[in-house]
């Protein structure tokens, strides 16, 4: 054959080759940043051939990107906004999917003397009392509504002037806190991911109001090819290949998140892997 006619025939045959399937999702930035997408999305299309187009923010704008119509699937944190988008009707199926937990960190040499604290409310009291620096996602991610969940409970807010707002996701967040030796709340994978670069260690954990639910959501009124591909991605995090790619994850050596257990309730943002 011709070179010509070769090259022409190639040509003929990537112009018919059609483009993978594409399923867009909205997640946030601490599935991202700790390197959990990266593992879950090329299994997922390997076995599916369908491509995951997922943008990382927080669990507020990722479910507000949603709720929009904008994704089709949805991968968040925050269980409160969840409710929400659940009760405006625009859910048509909703799983709990893994869990961690989160931790305050804080400058190594702890000057807010949080450590000497055993439950995470008395170190929020503490560290208003001390006018510690302390360093707020600020972007209605589920971390920060957790953080204002605490403080509401603790019953305090941060002195004035203490406060600095990141308006950024989790691992900015953090590198802002090692920079200024400010406390602040995170997730335990996020800071396991970035521990080597930064200068904070854990002061408060394994209090049980710090446990860190992850959802995964299908968006109401899909239809073809978009609710396939959505429904698939559901159904291989929750009960096919990707639970063990959950559960086979590690951040730098740790746990990064826990599968949830199966025999334990999962169809409400309320719902825990275990009992309080």
């Amino acid at each position: 054959m011709r070179p010509a006619a070769a090259a022409l025939l190639a040509g003929l045959a990537l112009g018919c080759s059609r483009p993978a399937p594409t399923l867009h999702l909205a997640t946030t930035t601490s599935v991202d940043n700790t390197g959990l997408l990266a593992a879950l999305l090329p299994a997922f299309r390997t076995e599916t051939g369908v491509e995951v187009q997922a943008v990382a923010v927080g669990s507020g704008r990722a479910l507000a990107i949603f709720e929009r119509g904008d994704a089709d699937a949805a991968l968040t944190h925050d269980p409160t906004a969840e409710g929400r988008v659940i009760a405006a009707g625009h859910v048509a199926r909703y799983r709990k999917l893994m869990y961690n937990d989160f931790v305050i960190a804080g400058p190594p040499d702890d000057p807010a003397g949080v450590r000497r604290t055993t439950a995470v409310l008395a170190a929020m009291r503490r560290l208003a009392d001390a006018h510690a620096p302390f360093v707020s996602r600020g972007d209605s991610s589920g971390t920060h509504t957790r953080e204002l969940e605490l403080w509401r409970a603790a019953g305090v807010t941060p002195a004035p002037g203490a406060l600095i707002d990141a308006g950024q996701g989790m691992a900015a967040t953090l590198r802002i806190a090692s920079e200024r030796q400010a406390y602040v709340l995170t997730d335990r994978a996020t800071l396991a991911q970035l521990a080597a670069t930064l200068r904070l260690a854990i002061m408060s954990e394994g209090d049980p109001i710090l446990i860190n639910t992850y959802a995964i959501l299908v968006r109401a009124g899909l239809q073809g090819e978009r609710l396939t591909h959505a429904e698939r991605l559901f159904t291989w995090l929750t009960d096919g290949r990707g639970r063990q790619a959950i559960n086979d994850f590690r951040v730098r050596g740790q746990i990064g998140f826990i599968v949830w257990p199966s025999d334990r309730p999962h169809g409400q943002p309320g719902d825990l892997p275990h009992a309080r």
